[in-house]
């Protein structure tokens, strides 16, 4: 969303450029360390800290800073009101008991695609979900199944933007860190309507996911399967699990 300059809040976007700069690499920041990452002097990101400290969105041991459970409020009010979740996660499980695996749907922000809904624990053959599969993850766009899908759903020239200048940072020895390659890819995941992707994101972690599209087509979001404890080839994944999620994308689509 655009808006004009007059109505842009200069102050809260610092404080929350500041907020987001918590993630799963980073849990605890300095003053020095959350300026360095939200692109602020370190004295302007120490008031940021210390406004959030006090509003009891941050704690703080006097030094270091680290996100309190207040910020949970922004995730669950989403999570009650948003009618994606909401409508899918009767699907999800239903598959999850189906098969016994782990289904997710994601959507894209930014860089990122964040998990908004996924079936139960009980879906996982061995009882562990792959590391940071949990509700509300972020997980990077470019090494993720779910991401390929999601940026194949993109106008040509938007696929550009969102490629300019970005780092593709390395996550295993198989992550796609060249743009050219990701473009490749992606091609690859429009002609075929899916994507595999095989410890891109984590070693001995592999996914499938589709697009679910609403009914004027549109792409609002994929679901994907997540498989971890033992690879399989391309064909047993394609013959055994995409007829399934192809049919969930048929079956919410009037939903979306």
């Amino acid at each position: 969303m655009t808006i004009a300059k007059a109505d842009f809040i200069e102050g809260i976007a610092k404080g929350m450029s500041v907020l987001e700069s918590f993630d799963t690499e980073r849990q605890r920041l300095n003053a020095t360390l959350a300026a360095e990452r939200a692109g602020l002097t370190r004295a302007a990101a120490r008031r940021h800290l210390l406004t959030l400290a006090h509003l009891g969105y941050l704690e703080t041991d006097g030094s270091y800073f680290w996100m309190a459970p207040k910020v949970l409020r922004f995730s669950g009010s989403y999570l009650a009101s948003s009618r994606l979740p909401r409508t899918l996660q009767p699907t999800l499980n239903r598959l999850a008991v189906q098969t016994g695996e782990s289904f997710s749907v994601v959507v894209l922000d930014g860089e990122e695609v964040v998990i908004v809904a996924r079936s139960g624990m009980s879906g996982a053959p061995s009882g562990v979900l792959a590391y940071g599969l949990h509700l509300g993850a972020r997980l990077p766009a470019h090494a993720t199944s779910t991401g390929r899908v999601l940026l194949a759903a993109m106008p040509s020239a938007e696929l550009t933007r969102w490629l300019k200048g970005r780092t593709l940072h390395r996550l295993t020895q198989y992550t796609a860190t060249q743009s050219k390659q990701l473009r490749q890819f992606i091609a690859q995941v429009r002609a075929d309507d899916y994507c595999i992707a095989s410890e891109e994101h984590e070693i001995g972690v592999q996914a499938v996911a589709v697009p679910l599209r609403n009914m004027r087509g549109q792409t609002v979001a994929a679901l994907n399967v997540v498989l971890s404890g033992g690879m399989r080839d391309n064909a047993a994944l394609q013959r055994d699990l995409l007829p399934v999620l192809f049919a969930a994308a048929r079956e919410v689509r009037n939903l979306l």
